[in-house]
């Protein structure tokens, strides 16, 4: 359970009933009152082997920016909700790309107007939209500090005419929301990695194992549910370790996940700024740069060569189709 070192807060959020329920469950810590939660001058300042300690801090905000972003993979739109970042230190993280250091979890508490407008998006539109609600951060996890999971799916529920909400979770605390009545209305897609990846690459998240059995408990309290194999990592021996991977999963999710699953598999990009701040924050970890195996893509960024990941998706699909042949893989990438 995650149990902050110190908080920065705007003092607007004492407008906001989740902000005064946040100050004072965590009246104990010590508090530092900033302007802008985008702009911590002091945590910007901080060295790059000083990332680990800045994820133990907890910044808490009003979410100003609501711009919703056409997507066109597992949903209609991403959007802005209730945090960005983690608590988590995925040495691949794309937040750490684009936030450089600032990747430590932010909360926000106006969470009515988020909801709101998704409502309002939902409810007059012609079609069923999706909306996913966890691009910037991990809702599983936010959801044991703030229970905004919770509060989430029963006022989306209730009001919304149409329209679903989707999110995905490296986290295996599901429990607080089994016994709710999602009425096919959410999309829960589990991340996935072999083992020996997350206890290398994944630090602080939930185990393979406790994953897989948040998917069975997600179907079995009727959540629609999506399974990611992401990101691909090209180790050594990744062909066996996927495979493995994929065969476990066909031996121990449920029947009824088996039975309408749909998995997403998208290999790892990585950049400049993972590889200097991996290098200082994680020094004894592995290196996930592979200039052989490597492209640039974009300034800074990087990505496994067309030729290598075509190779490996036709592998990938051959697994697939052996051990998962009813179930649909929406995209690989």
């Amino acid at each position: 359970m995650f149990y902050p070192k110190n908080i920065y807060y705007e003092k607007e959020i004492l407008d906001f009933q989740l902000g005064q329920e946040l100050m004072e469950k965590y009246k104990n810590v010590p508090k530092i009152e900033i302007e802008n939660h985008n702009n911590i001058e002091e945590m910007r300042k901080k060295s790059n082997k000083e990332f680990p300690y800045m994820k133990q801090s907890l910044i808490l905000g009003i979410r100003k920016t609501h711009k919703f972003t056409e997507n066109h993979k597992t949903s209609d739109f991403l959007v802005p909700y209730t945090s960005s970042g983690c608590t988590a230190s995925c040495m691949y993280c794309y937040l750490v790309c684009n936030y450089n250091k600032c990747a430590y979890l932010r909360l926000f508490v106006n969470r009515e107007q988020m909801l709101d407008k998704i409502l309002k998006t939902a409810n007059n539109s012609e079609k069923e939209l999706t909306f996913e609600i966890g691009s910037n951060s991990d809702l599983i996890l936010e959801n044991s500090i703030t229970n905004n999971l919770v509060w989430t799916i029963e006022n989306f529920v209730k009001r919304a005419d149409k329209g679903y909400l989707t999110f995905p979770t490296k986290f295996d605390m599901v429990d607080p929301i089994l016994n709710l009545d999602s009425k096919g209305k959410i999309i829960i897609r589990i991340s996935v990695n072999p083992e020996k990846i997350i206890n290398k690459v994944e630090f602080g998240t939930s185990r393979l194992d406790g994953r897989i059995e948040a998917i069975n408990k997600l179907a079995d309290a009727n959540y629609k549910v999506g399974i990611l194999i992401a990101p691909i990592i090209l180790v050594e021996n990744w062909k066996e370790l996927y495979t493995n991977l994929i065969k476990k999963l066909s031996e121990k999710l449920s029947p009824k996940v088996k039975n309408q699953a749909f998995f997403e598999i998208i290999f790892m990009t990585y950049s400049y700024i993972h590889t200097k701040i991996n290098e200082e924050a994680f020094p004894n970890a592995i290196n996930l740069y592979n200039k052989e195996l490597m492209m640039v893509r974009g300034r800074g960024k990087y990505r496994y060569k067309n030729e290598i990941v075509e190779e490996g998706k036709i592998f990938l699909k051959e697994q697939m189709n052996k051990y998962f042949p009813n179930n649909k893989i929406e995209y690989m990438v």
